[in-house]
């Protein structure tokens, strides 16, 4: 007998042990992303470890389960592990980000083909919504979702399905850690199956807790996800926040998370280390202005306009010995814009009224804040921009698209490169670079 879904629009009881829900949930998690794309092109990687450096190949971001397995610590410097990577025979590639960002598109793309909705959440994850879909199998439809990705892309995943969002990470979990008993698709669809979950999983893999809350909850004698949810409501309201009391309840399989809608970002940042320190202005503001006209470009592609141009520089911190210097300036500009020109010039000048001689920096940064619609904002009777600005950022961008690689730069910009970083161990771009596609003999 089923109680009115009215009462409780989660969810229906078939009888007081089992309960069947309508909205599912899935977490699609690629496994390994980074070293999964360098083998889609080179088979020879495979079943080999292989760690992917981060910028400038410094340090360790991503590591295949190989690595892993001999002892491989994520976040290792490179320059500490080089005789670690001889012994172990490791693989060392250089991000190749052009080839793992085309590589994530086409896998969330394929995802559209069986939900509608679908939030990406990172490069290599993304929840869909599965509603109206109460006579499917879906342990079959998740291992429909892996079988297409991986013939279509290369490119292996795990599928966890729950009734909630936090659910269905435990669930991805399971998958990836029981991968000959799941196949790499684990579905939580009873009572059962939620709380023998809750149980294995301990409380610092579970999404949302960070490492201050782990520490007070195991004060608490928290141990695992189980231990967590039979927490009182009023206790967790009392101690924590609301973001905590939303986690409980979508453990305890009531969906009170739902898909994030894209939304138009509020600031967006563009900061790089240098291949190497810099202590001269003129290196520094090239930079500067390349990643101010990286920002611009984000502002036009989103059909934002700034109000304000924010400039970081660092020094390495890393280096004791030297001399520190760490400053930052905002210019607040006299109208809104989008114009690669105007907010160059803005962070070129502010370069030069926060340099320091004597200072070898390492890093440097420009974020655009105080966004407004660049089709609707306020105009100013005494100051506006320069009306051929418009047509020519368009020409700009429609050329860079069609020839790719920043072929028109402005006159600040270093012509041969865009982001100068060292990459000793790049591979090449197969899918994104015409000369550089896979050639078969």
């Amino acid at each position: 007998m089923q109680i009115s879904i009215k009462k409780l629009p989660y969810i229906t009881y078939k009888n007081k042990f089992t309960r069947t829900f309508i909205d599912m949930f899935a977490l699609v998690d690629c496994n390994n992303f980074y070293a999964s794309c360098e083998r889609v092109f080179n088979p020879n990687l495979r079943n080999k470890p292989i760690a992917i450096l981060s910028n400038n190949d410094g340090c360790v971001i991503s590591r295949s389960d190989e690595a892993k397995a001999v002892g491989l610590p994520m976040g290792a410097p490179a320059f500490k592990y080089k005789q670690f990577f001889k012994e172990h025979n490791i693989h060392i590639l250089s991000s190749n980000y052009p080839l793992y960002g085309d590589m994530s598109s086409r896998v969330m793309s394929i995802l559209d083909q069986f939900t509608p909705d679908v939030e990406i959440y990172s490069i290599d994850e993304a929840f869909l919504q599965f509603k109206g879909f109460e006579n499917y199998d879906f342990t079959l439809y998740g291992n429909e979702i892996r079988q297409r990705i991986l013939k279509w892309t290369g490119i292996p995943t795990c599928v966890g399905i729950a009734p909630t969002k936090a659910l269905s990470k435990v669930a991805n979990k399971i998958a990836r850690k029981f991968p000959k008993q799941t196949n790499g698709v684990f579905v939580i669809d009873s009572d059962e199956k939620r709380i023998k979950a809750l149980k294995w999983i301990k409380i610092e893999d579970v999404w949302g807790i960070g490492r201050d809350l782990q520490k007070r909850l195991k004060i608490k004698n928290i141990k695992t996800a189980y231990d967590f949810i039979q927490l009182s409501d009023e206790w967790i309201r009392k101690n924590f926040s609301i973001t905590e009391w939303k986690l409980k309840k979508e453990l305890e399989g009531i969906s009170i998370l739902s898909l994030d809608i894209l939304k138009t970002r509020r600031a967006i940042a563009t900061t790089r280390s240098f291949e190497t320190t810099f202590s001269d202005i003129d290196n520094i503001k090239e930079r500067v202005s390349t990643f101010a006209t990286s920002c611009a470009e984000k502002l036009r592609k989103q059909g934002s306009s700034c109000h304000i141009v924010f400039v970081l520089l660092s020094s390495d911190r890393h280096k004791k010995d030297m001399p520190q210097h760490r400053t930052n300036k905002s210019v607040i500009l006299p109208y809104p814009t989008d114009s690669s020109l105007v907010i160059s010039t803005a962070a070129v000048n502010a370069v030069s009224s926060i340099f320091r001689n004597g200072i070898k920096y390492k890093r440097a940064g420009v974020i655009v804040t105080g966004l407004v619609p660049t089709n609707n904002h306020q105009l100013d009777l005494f100051n506006n921009e320069n009306p051929k600005h418009k047509p020519l950022m368009s020409v700009l961008d429609n050329l860079n698209t069609k020839f790719g690689d920043y072929k028109i730069k402005l006159a600040s910009q270093d012509l041969k490169r865009t982001w100068k970083m060292r990459q000793e161990h790049l591979s090449p771009r197969y899918t994104t670079d015409i000369n550089e596609i896979l050639n078969i003999k």
